[in-house]
């Protein structure tokens, strides 16, 4: 929901009622996942995209019902369905979406959880005996509105929100209240993933702009005035001119946090890279090649880093994906930060079974040459 809601706020402040879709289920390949939204209003006004395009029409259409003063409802699309080649489904894919008009009571609270920089959800029941349409949103500081009746439901509501917060990721959960199953779509609201960008270089530049894309918070940090400044960054988020391992010890990166080393100078390298692995960072990467890092390894030993720590280092970064010049190797560290922050299972490669493979806490990464003369250093 955080990448529609100035829209919905803005619509709001104009007096138009806004539905809400949310991706609620879904299978099949080329769809918007879990969790996707699509914001629209009674005027032809759209933000979001809940399949990419293949059913946005018909979705739009059921959520103008919705807005008439419909109740809330589940729809279903799939390959079986006689609607599956008019919505664009013939590829084979499902899709559930949940569409509900949007209150204002929930509306101020995403926007205050947003403005604090703190996670929100919300559950919902979307299918049932009991209780249909009911929500409840919980924040880090509990529930946010009263507790939906009967004791046993607004329970399960409150459990679902709570885990929701803990694993900050939407889910479709099942559960029996004694009456009957429910199911309940849990929405997670969290503040932007932080990028520190260690290094004011010119592969920078290009990855301010695509990280902001892609939802990224963006830090650049460089102690050099003549490399720091807004006419080379002016689409990054904060500019810190300042030793880049005294803010990475002020401002410690969390586990939403991706950390890249671009200075390429170990003056600066090692001493941040020191610090960013004393925090739980989720990504941590180094621009140059592996006979440099291994270099820099062995002087972050002299300096008590550990073993444990030493192998969360992404070196040489970015995916090896062929990258010349600095928009390319921006998209190659992009793409391995993307990769990091989705990780998914390693493909089968037996097309003639299947398999459920193990998942990976990083990509696999293969060594690429030196970048370091294109870096502007």
């Amino acid at each position: 929901m955080r990448e529609v809601i100035e829209e919905i706020r803005r619509w709001r402040a104009d007096g138009r009622p806004v539905a809400l879709a949310t991706v609620a289920r879904v299978s099949g390949s080329g769809l918007a996942p879990l969790g996707a939204v699509l914001a629209c209003t009674d005027d032809l006004r759209i933000a979001g995209s809940v399949s990419g395009g293949c059913i946005e029409s018909a979705v739009y259409a059921e959520a103008q019902e919705v807005l008439d003063g419909g109740p809330a409802r589940l729809l279903r699309y799939g390959v079986s369905d006689e609607l599956a080649w008019s919505v664009g489904l013939a590829c084979g894919g499902q899709v559930e979406v949940w569409v509900e008009r949007v209150e204002d009571t929930v509306l101020d609270a995403v926007t205050r959880a947003i403005a604090a920089g703190r996670r929100i959800a919300r559950a919902t029941v979307v299918a049932g005996t009991t209780g249909v349409g009911s929500g409840l949103t919980v924040g880090e500081d509990g529930p946010d509105g009263p507790v939906p009746a009967p004791p046993e439901l607004g329970a399960a509501l409150h459990l679902a929100a709570q885990n929701g917060l803990v694993t900050a990721t939407p889910a479709r959960v099942r559960t029996d209240l004694g009456t009957g199953p429910v199911d309940l779509l849990v929405q997670v609201v969290t503040p932007p993933d932080r990028l520190i960008i260690v290094g004011a270089v010119h592969i920078a530049v290009p990855l301010v702009t695509m990280a902001a894309a892609t939802g990224y918070r963006t830090t650049v940090v460089d102690a050099r005035p003549a490399f720091a400044t807004r006419e080379r960054f002016p689409h990054a988020d904060d500019l810190i001119l300042a030793r880049p391992a005294d803010v990475l010890a002020e401002h410690v990166p969390d586990r939403s946090t991706d950390v890249v080393v671009l200075t390429h100078d170990d003056r600066v390298d090692i001493p941040a890279l020191r610090q960013a692995l004393r925090s739980p960072a989720r990504y941590i990467g180094i621009l140059g090649s592996r006979s440099h890092h291994a270099q820099r390894v062995t002087a972050l030993r002299e300096r008590g880093v550990t073993e444990p720590e030493l192998a969360r280092i992404h070196a040489p970064i970015g995916l090896p994906i062929g990258a010349v010049g600095p928009e390319e190797i921006a998209v190659a560290v992009l793409a391995e930060l993307v990769a990091t922050r989705h990780p998914r299972p390693a493909p089968d490669r037996d097309l003639g079974r299947s398999a459920t493979p193990e998942k990976t806490d990083a990509p696999e990464r293969q060594d690429h040459p030196d970048r370091s003369a294109i870096a502007g250093t």
